[in-house]
């Protein structure tokens, strides 16, 4: 079975040519070029993945994604034509998995959709995912399990997308050493780190914003200045 893209993009060209492009790699396209048919159809379609333009007519790009992620934990993978670290970091901070500036060249955000893809598929289907010596952890009231695919804070389940859990059970897997934050990139987002601090900083934020933590003084995922994270 095909995975279902959802393209967004008041840009026609731009959305008639990745529609073109992800067809050829055997995707179901559904294609809007405002944001109230694609939330339409995000409530009304199986979707795997979204590719959301930021600049649209009617709902802006953030908004969208916002509304996604009350319900729905697919890859969402954000476009702009603006290359503000403050935009992206906005968008990675309120649930985008990826974000490409234009203009981009399509073969890439083709290579992009099926690494996001994947991820979210082991995600979906730990049974896929080869057994790892250890498969739990349990850090003061902190419990992540590998194999569900599930993570609990003091008895309380944490809704998290895939990123968000590969970050953390990676820190947690190096429990009292510092991960610097190119590291634990390229071990999360399985690319060459090129100065995409900002990234791993998003998503860092948004996983404490979800555990409660205070931005000062974490108890949980600790930032070591200069270098990275630390789970003690």
């Amino acid at each position: 079975m095909s995975e279902k893209i959802l393209v967004v993009d008041d840009e026609r060209e731009i959305a008639d040519l990745l529609e073109v492009y992800l067809k050829n790699e055997n995707y179901t396209v559904y294609k809007f070029y405002n944001g109230t048919d694609a939330l339409k159809c995000v409530e009304e379609t199986e979707i795997d993945l979204v590719i959301l333009d930021i600049m649209l007519p009617d709902i802006d790009g953030f908004r969208i994604c916002q509304k996604i992620r009350e319900k729905f934990y697919f890859p969402v993978i954000m476009l702009t034509a603006k290359v503000e670290d403050g935009e992206k970091i906005m968008g990675l901070t309120i649930g985008a998995d990826d974000y490409i500036t234009k203009p981009f060249n399509p073969l890439e955000v083709v290579a992009r959709v099926k690494t996001q893809l994947r991820r979210y598929q082991r995600y979906n289907n730990p049974a896929q995912i080869q057994p790892a010596e250890k498969s739990e952890y349990d850090i003061r009231g902190l419990i992540i399990n590998k194999d569900s695919h599930k993570c609990f804070l003091f008895g309380k389940e944490l809704q998290l997308t895939p990123i968000e859990f590969s970050i953390l059970w990676y820190l947690c897997e190096h429990q009292g050493k510092v991960v610097p934050s190119e590291e634990l990139f390229e071990a999360v987002w399985k690319e060459k780190y090129l100065n995409n601090n900002n990234t791993v900083m998003a998503h860092i934020g948004r996983l404490r914003k979800k555990m409660n933590e205070p931005a000062k003084k974490p108890k949980f995922i600790k930032t070591v200045w200069g270098v990275g994270y630390e789970i003690e």
